[in-house]
């Protein structure tokens, strides 16, 4: 479905108009989580944004209506993970398929007797190595602090730029692989352990399922509740403020 923003931006070379100033602010009063960044990065946030939707196609499944608020949404919290790391992180897919709600994904799994076992998983968003990124989107939904699928799904497509999703995204070069690797085994170590005994946990217990799992979690936590996870994991938080090249938890924001 091509709405008005995808025609706005095919035809930027023709003078077309930019995306009204009414529209922006829409979107980003729905996201207070943005209210971390400063205004420089605000405004570097909407162009990164606005060259997104230029190079990705979005496709509403299910007779999903894609309007210019959902898509520009979408783009502006895909961008908000790669604001210092560039675009050119997600150069290898173009495809943004978009449900109403929560949808099913067909798995296949062998057990250690080499029995396959197939079954139907319901799912809020899916990232595809070198492929689509399926989100679902529901409107009305109220999903608790720090939780946010569009964070978690394009934190793994940034996982999964040197390989399949590990939880070890490629470093920029003044960061330590060693220093990355522990912080993140003890913490992921850590909350498997305190799910193991019923302790509550600062992170989604859904961080443990995976390494990759926790660091997608720990990048939703990162933007979204950052004063939470530096409290929780002081030493996770200070690799992702470096890898990210931000800073959210110095900035206290009103409630």
């Amino acid at each position: 479905m091509l709405e008005v923003l995808t025609r706005w931006f095919r035809r930027r070379e023709q003078g077309a108009p930019s995306i009204p100033e009414a529209l922006w602010q829409r979107v980003e009063h729905k996201l207070p989580f943005l209210d971390y960044l400063s205004a420089a990065e605000r405004n570097r946030l909407r162009t990164l944004a606005t060259h997104f939707l230029q190079t990705k196609q979005f496709h509403g499944a299910q007779g999903m209506d894609l309007t210019d608020e959902i898509m520009l949404s979408i783009a502006v919290q895909a961008c908000l993970p790669i604001l210092n790391i560039g675009l050119r992180a997600y150069d290898d897919w173009v495809g943004i398929i978009v449900y109403p709600g929560d949808f099913i994904v067909p798995r296949s799994e062998v057990d250690e007797n080499g029995v396959v076992h197939e079954y139907d998983d319901m799912v809020l968003g899916e990232a595809w190595e070198q492929g689509p990124v399926l989100l679902s989107w529901q409107e009305d939904a109220s999903l608790p602090d720090g939780m946010n699928v569009v964070i978690h799904e394009f934190a793994h497509k940034l996982d999964m730029s040197n390989g399949g999703a590990d939880g070890f995204p490629p470093l920029p070069p003044h960061m330590d692989r060693g220093a990355w690797s522990d912080a993140f085994s003890d913490a992921y170590d850590r909350l498997c352990q305190q799910i193991d005994l019923g302790l509550p946990t600062a992170l989604d217990p859904y961080a443990a399922e995976h390494p990759a799992e926790f660091f997608a979690v720990a990048s939703e936590a990162f933007f979204e509740t950052p004063t939470g996870l530096r409290n929780a994991y002081p030493e996770v938080y200070q690799q992702l403020a470096s890898f990210y090249g931000l800073d959210p938890a110095s900035r206290a924001i009103a409630p």
